[in-house]
């Protein structure tokens, strides 16, 4: 009954690094959709993230079914309501994702972004593309000095949001109201997801010394 019951806590981590897969697809298809634009692209991030949902789903009927029969304690507490902890955040990741998209289908046949900004943008994408796959990569292996390093990473993705933020106060800003609202609300969403991405890390942080990096 233990062994199982320990697979079932494995199942967990198991799950929580494919959310990490399908979070990190679905934010690069979404920069791909916005840059590009491609509608089919960014209707597939947006459809998909039903997948997201129904593997946290599974998450939690498997966390509220083993605290009902097992009542854990000490480590196994602690598992289960960091697991619980990072998929709630891998689900907003792939929530942002979406938001994302819907500004690619919002403005398709045109790009939401200005020119001088592509550059910006892809770059926002491919940090967060990278910071994901980290944060993954510290779920599978607990590995708390990887996951103490994400921070810089995420300092990276805080420069470029403050970037676009710059181009659009700039006194030759020519594109007018709609694109800045597009921009301000496209490089808050990819700050949010490195945020949670760190927020995941952080967890595998607590789970393995019992204590959050500060």
């Amino acid at each position: 009954m233990r062994d199982v019951y320990h697979e079932e806590l494995d199942g967990l981590t198991d799950k929580l690094v494919e959310m990490t897969r399908l979070v990190r697809s679905a934010i690069s298809r979404a920069t791909t959709a916005l840059l590009d634009p491609d509608l089919p692209l960014a209707e597939s991030v947006i459809s998909r993230d039903d997948e997201v949902n129904a593997t946290f789903a599974e998450i939690e009927s498997t966390i509220f079914d083993l605290m009902a029969r097992q009542q854990p304690v000490a480590v196994d507490l602690r598992t289960m309501i960091t697991a619980l902890r990072m998929g709630t955040d891998l689900e907003r990741m792939g929530d942002l994702a979406v938001h994302v998209a819907k500004v690619a289908r919002l403005r398709h046949p045109e790009s939401a972004v200005p020119l001088e900004m592509r550059s910006t943008i892809l770059e926002m994408g491919q940090i967060a593309e990278n910071i994901v796959t980290k944060a993954g990569s510290c779920v599978a292996s607990r590995d708390v000095e990887s996951a103490l390093e994400l921070p810089q990473d995420d300092d990276a993705m805080d420069r470029l949001h403050s970037k676009l933020f710059r181009l659009l106060l700039a006194k030759d800003w020519q594109h007018g109201v709609e694109p800045a609202i597009d921009i301000t609300l496209i490089g808050r969403y990819y700050e949010r997801y490195a945020d949670h991405a760190v927020r995941v890390a952080q967890d595998v942080v607590y789970l393995v010394t019992g204590t959050r990096p500060t």
